[in-house]
């Protein structure tokens, strides 16, 4: 089962843009926006069922807009 094609992840809630769901180095997920850089909290996971439970937790506070963004200069 492939994580990415489970999850749908709704338009930024800053920008509009696109969100992607990253695996960061074999222990968290992530969801960033390509175009502004807002991003959630990681998620992380330390055995394969806990994966898929770190990428449903980062797909869904990225879908109630719980995100956080730096602005230019910060």
């Amino acid at each position: 089962m492939d994580i990415h094609e489970e999850l749908t992840l709704q338009d930024c809630p800053f920008c509009g843009g696109a969100g992607l769901l990253a695996e960061e180095n074999g222990w968290c997920w992530t969801v960033t926006c390509m175009d502004c850089g807002a991003q959630t909290a990681h998620f992380e996971f330390r055995t394969p069922e806990g994966r898929l439970d770190a990428a449903r937790r980062a797909a869904q506070v990225w879908n109630i807009g719980k995100v956080v963004r730096g602005d230019i200069g910060e």
